[in-house]
């Protein structure tokens, strides 16, 4: 089952001369073979104000040993930092991972301490925008996420 839900209005109204598309979507993955062991990370951004969606970057990269969890919330960073460069007034995260989604809404608690930096770092991020909408998926709809992530790994 899909559900969005919205996390919190942040940033000001950019006004009507604004340059800023009025939504991204970014889908994001991570994941290690081992837990931990050598993992990856891919985030895809998109304007879903196109017919097709416009794919406006991608980001595919190996980040070393760690666990799935450390993996996922560094690509939900990376398709964040990425979307700078692509001014929105709203944002939809789609993840596969339960614990990101519920842990950056802040329905689930943030139990080990060193994923606690991480959450900070989406919040942190997330404030440019006006609206989010966070959104968990199935694993079958995020694979263009999945895939960037099996890219990186292999070619490590």
């Amino acid at each position: 089952m899909t559900r969005a839900m919205t996390l919190f209005d942040a940033a000001p109204d950019p006004g009507p001369d604004s340059s800023a598309r009025a939504r991204i979507v970014i889908h994001f993955d991570g994941g290690a073979r081992g837990n931990p062991g050598p993992a990856g990370i891919g985030a895809v951004v998109s304007d879903p104000g196109t017919d097709p969606p416009t794919r406006l970057v991608s980001v595919s990269r190996y980040i070393g040993e760690t666990t799935n969890n450390v993996a996922e919330y560094r690509a939900l960073i990376a398709g964040l930092e990425a979307a700078r460069d692509f001014p929105a007034r709203a944002v939809e995260v789609r993840g596969d991972s339960k614990l990101v989604i519920e842990q950056v809404r802040g329905a689930w608690k943030v139990r080990q301490a060193h994923l606690r930096p991480l959450v900070d770092d989406v919040r942190r991020l997330l404030d440019a925008y006006d609206t989010v909408a966070l959104v968990h998926v199935p694993r079958e709809q995020n694979t263009d996420a999945d895939l960037l992530v099996n890219a990186a790994l292999d070619a490590r």
